[in-house]
């Protein structure tokens, strides 16, 4: 562990020394972006032109503090609160290329980068949110609001830099001020470890399967995929599956080897937890840990209602009644489904216990016993470009956008594509990136996010990326996704789109700056037109044939909607439950991270044939990816996305022209510049019921 500690820290000085006798106009960062539509010039940025960018940014950002700091005149909005908004934008350029091409194109040396500026980064946003001479201006604007003609968007702004202090620090005596930078400084490192150990576990597996009886049950285009794995390890001739979904997940569903089965499944759920230099428990206990002591100095008696305090939800009891309901709801629902599955493998003459490596596995059988519906059938009329060209098809429908694939633009990868996006009269909006295939340096999930968000206060337009990791291509065939994997990238979409359609005039609120049990809600929507009839008729076509998918498969899909709903949920819900212990705790004396999961999920009961969606040693989203105290969002979310589809079924038109204009309107061009709740309820004419969320999952008695 010290010898990988010093050679990251050792890459870092080198990085650094290189650059000490580089020209200013070599880079790239420090001159305006000379691309069309000013995106980054990803072709021209090196790793060595990242640490002299940030730290230029920081020193830009300071100077700006302190002007402000220094203006004479009695603080106002606009030359306290909207010349905030302005500063920092070289520091922000910067961080949006970096930390994006971090998740999704990381080497040794962008994570030296990594762990020498984030210190740097932390201290000085410590700087400016603990300044008490700063926050007295903020505090002066916040008490004297009422005497300025201030709009909704701006009282909103105000209120978020506000908050922002206060939960930044700002009221802190000077000792209380100390210990708070230093618990920061070290999550910013705790998160970067976590997050490199879990992609260093899971690419560093590979199942390599020499003997081809052993791929026995598994789909042409399975195979093929791993036979091109195995070749680009220089395996040729072999078989490679690896940890990474489109391998993993297919080889548990189809795989006739159970003992492989359970070899890849547990090398999937010991990631982070294994005695080596990557194991993730300790950081974890010191994460929960020092999280705890934040929220303690900051007046809140756990994280939990430190986090839940600036969201929709406002408190953990509130989270609970949600979560508590839908798990009650699903679990003797998944109980019942592990029966069928026991049953089925002791109709096969199955001699064994019903094992979480064996779910997968046994289910598709039973849905295609069931329903005559199968996997593999299905991603035969789901190749990604009809797919993604979908997804446009839905846009352009409901908001008249349409896409236009450029191919004189910089690309933040070679596989990545670009997309212009035009408005109904044909206005520009903004730029798309889409990268959809695994490797190496990509976390694993999908995601979204910009490379510059909308600001009219800038007079930017945004540029915005979707993430994911599909199925690749292999010989002659497409890349084919599963009707999951569909969804996904409609709800990855939907993402883009709230990105995209923002209107704001201030960043700080633009686009996906909402609550973090709001921003779900533009991209769960997307699922609702994913995988409804009529949408399915358009989008789907057979990679081969070009026919598209015929009405009897798409009846199927449909039949087929609650199958196996008990175990999504009770997967799904674990994770919240768990995330939601870990930040209630109050007590910020070390945990034993490993017992303590252990018995948060037999405390709720979670049948030993499912495991939790994710292990603590692999939740990114809570220890790395900002969804601490809020994996439970998704699910709040869900209650408002199938109350807004069904705001468009009561029209009979999933399109309907008006329903979609106050979406538009109220949602996606809003962004954070409003109470979250107001603005759905402007679009609804109501608040959100939970019913249709139950009606759709199958768990509604």
């Amino acid at each position: 562990m010290k010898k990988i500690m010093y050679v990251i820290c050792f890459a870092g000085i080198v990085v650094q020394s290189c650059n000490q006798h580089q020209p200013v106009t070599d880079n790239p960062f420090l001159i305006p972006f000379d691309t069309p539509f000013e995106v980054p010039p990803f072709d021209k940025i090196q790793n060595r032109h990242y640490l002299p960018a940030f730290r230029e940014g920081i020193k830009e950002q300071e100077a700006e503090i302190q002007a402000i700091l220094k203006n004479p005149e009695a603080p106002t909005f606009a030359n306290t609160i909207e010349a905030m908004e302005k500063s920092g934008q070289l520091l922000n350029k910067v961080s949006y290329v970096f930390f994006n091409l971090r998740e999704a194109n990381t080497n040794d040396s962008i994570n030296a980068i990594a762990e020498e500026i984030m210190p740097e980064i932390t201290a000085h946003t410590d700087g400016i949110n603990l300044n008490a001479e700063l926050f007295a201006r903020i505090k002066t604007v916040y008490d004297n609001q009422d005497k300025e003609n201030l709009t909704t968007e701006q009282k909103m702004v105000l209120k978020k830099y506000y908050n922002n202090f206060v939960r930044g620090g700002a009221n802190l005596s000077a000792e209380d001020k100390e210990k708070f930078k230093k618990i920061n400084s070290e999550l910013a490192l705790l998160s970067l470890k976590f997050g490199a150990n879990q992609l260093h576990e899971t690419n560093t597996y590979r199942l390599v399967i020499d003997n081809e009886k052993d791929l026995s049950g598994l789909p042409q285009g399975v195979i093929a995929a791993a036979a091109e794995t195995a070749k680009e390890n220089g395996l040729e001739g072999k078989w490679v599956f690896t940890l990474q979904n489109p391998s993993i997940m297919p080889f548990l569903q189809y795989a006739d080897n159970r003992n492989l089965r359970e070899q890849i499944y547990k090398a999937y759920i010991d990631r982070g937890s294994q005695d080596n230099a990557y194991n993730n428990w300790a950081n974890i206990s010191k994460m929960v840990s020092l999280r705890v002591q934040k929220a303690r100095l900051l007046g809140f008696p756990d994280y939990a209602s430190y986090v839940l305090d600036d969201n929709m939800a406002k408190n953990s009891e509130n989270v609970y009644q949600l979560c508590n309901r839908i798990w009650e709801a699903a679990l003797p629902i998944s109980r019942q489904e592990a029966r069928e599955l026991q049953k089925m493998i002791d109709k096969t003459g199955g001699r064994f216990k019903l094992a979480p490596w064996d779910w997968r596995y046994y289910a598709e059988k039973l849905k295609k016993e069931k329903y005559g519906l199968n996997e593999t059938e299905i991603s035969q009329y789901f190749p990604l470009e009809e797919v993604r060209k979908g997804a446009f098809y839905v846009a352009n429908k409901l908001y008249g956008l349409t896409f236009e694939q450029l191919d004189n633009l910089p690309l933040p990868h070679p596989e990545a594509l670009a997309f212009e996006v035009k408005d109904a009269d044909g206005k520009h909006i903004g730029i798309y990136y889409a990268d959809y295939f695994p490797r190496a340096g990509k976390s694993s999930g999908a995601w979204m996010d910009a490379f510059r968000p909308q600001s009219k206060l800038l007079n930017s337009s945004p540029v915005i990326t979707n993430v994911c990791n599909f199925t690749k291509p292999a010989g002659d065939m497409p890349a084919l996704l599963t009707f999951d994997e569909a969804c996904t990238l409609f709800h990855e979409f939907g993402h883009a789109l709230h990105g995209l359609l923002s209107e704001c005039t201030y960043p700080s609120v633009a686009g996906t700056s909402v609550a973090r049990d709001f921003v779900e809600l533009p991209s769960q929507v997307m699922e609702n037109w994913a995988g409804d009839p009529e949408v399915l008729k358009i989008y789907t076509h057979h990679w081969q044939t070009g026919e598209p998918m015929p009405q009897e498969l798409i009846d199927k899909i449909q039949n087929s909607s609650h199958f196996n709903q008990g175990f999504v949920v009770t997967e799904f819900m674990s994770a919240a439950l768990l995330d939601m212990a870990y930040h209630t705790i109050q007590n910020s004396d070390p945990i034993d991270a490993e017992k303590f999961e252990k018995e948060v999920l037999d405390k709720i009961g979670l049948i030993p044939e499912i495991t939790v969606r994710y292990r603590s040693p692999y939740f990114g989203h809570i220890f790395n990816g900002g969804y601490s105290a809020g994996y439970y969002a998704y699910t709040w979310a869900e209650v408002l996305d199938a109350d807004a589809f069904a705001a468009f079924k009561e029209t009979g038109d999933i399109f309907n022209p008006e329903k979609a204009k106050a979406f538009r309107e109220n949602i996606l061009s809003r962004g954070g510049s409003d109470d979250p709740m107001k603005l759905y309820k402007q679009f609804r004419g109501k608040e959100p019921g939970i019913e249709p969320l139950l009606e759709r999952k199958g768990l509604k008695k």
